[in-house]
């Protein structure tokens, strides 16, 4: 049975745990302004000398998302706790694939991924070694059978896809993600390495969670809570994120059978 903490609060439960993971779009922004009951929770979690981490499948290294951060207002000392799907890709990349040609499929915001091997970046998808998945291009940000299209004499290459998520809403407009289209790439029969909840290496790339009480904080059950219950973490869903309406239609009991996640417990929005 899934807790609803909206009258007690996360204060009610934080002492039950040693790191937190939390997501930041949909829980502690989204896209577009910070959400100041969520920056109020993240300082009294530290307040009760607590660890956490702010897990984001952005498809950029953690400098490049902390500088987005602070457009929006968010503190030096709130930034320095974020840790990115990109960066973990970043890792992978310079290691295994740093001598490898590539195709970029995303949006030019997200070059600051590539940017140290950007001349091994080919023009013509045909002539790379790889696929680098970090969103959509601009613009063919609302059509997916484009890349079914692209893909179709390319499905023996292997893609790199740094942000699983299918959809994010940006303010009260939802946009898909690079998630979507690694997605077409899959079901056409290719092979995708993805980076990102709910993969285990980004959580263990991020900080040492050994031997810790944990909670995952998020609004996605595909990525933020199944990547808790692969890791045997407790989790919070925040219910007004990208489930808003099917969770409002028929509850978190259902809708999270639905996807094969658990979720120990759920607030509308992140609150101390």
């Amino acid at each position: 049975m899934t807790k609803n903490l909206d009258k007690e609060g996360l204060s009610s439960i934080v002492d039950n745990y040693q790191l937190f993971y939390v997501d930041l779009w949909g829980v502690i922004h989204n896209g577009i302004s910070l959400h100041d009951k969520a920056i109020e929770a993240l300082k009294e979690i530290t307040k009760k000398g607590k660890d956490y981490i702010l897990l984001t499948n952005a498809p950029r290294p953690n400098y490049a998302v902390k500088s987005f951060l602070e457009k929006l207002g968010m503190e030096k000392e709130i930034r320095d706790h974020v840790f990115s799907s990109g960066e973990a890709a970043l890792v992978y990349l310079k290691t295994k694939l740093s001598n490898k040609s590539f195709f970029h499929i995303g949006a030019i915001r997200d070059f600051d991924l590539f940017r140290d091997f950007e001349n091994m970046k080919s023009d013509q998808i045909n002539e790379s070694d790889y696929i680098l998945c970090t969103g959509l291009f601009d613009d063919y940000h609302e059509d997916l059978k484009y890349y079914k299209n692209l893909f179709e004499k390319n499905i023996k290459k292997k893609m790199i896809c740094t942000n699983p998520d299918l959809i994010v809403d940006r303010g009260g407009t939802r946009e898909f993600c690079a998630g979507s289209v690694a997605m077409i790439f899959e079901k056409m029969g290719g092979e995708v390495v993805y980076f990102g909840k709910p993969y285990p290496e980004v959580y263990n790339q991020s900080t040492d969670n050994s031997n810790k009480r944990v909670l995952a904080i998020g609004d996605n059950l595909n990525t933020d809570i199944k990547g808790a219950n692969l890791l045997n973490y407790d989790s919070l869903i925040i219910s007004n994120g990208v489930h808003k309406n099917e969770i409002k239609e028929k509850g978190i009991e259902k809708v999270a059978k639905s996807y094969e996640a658990i979720c120990n417990y759920i607030q509308s929005d992140l609150r101390w």
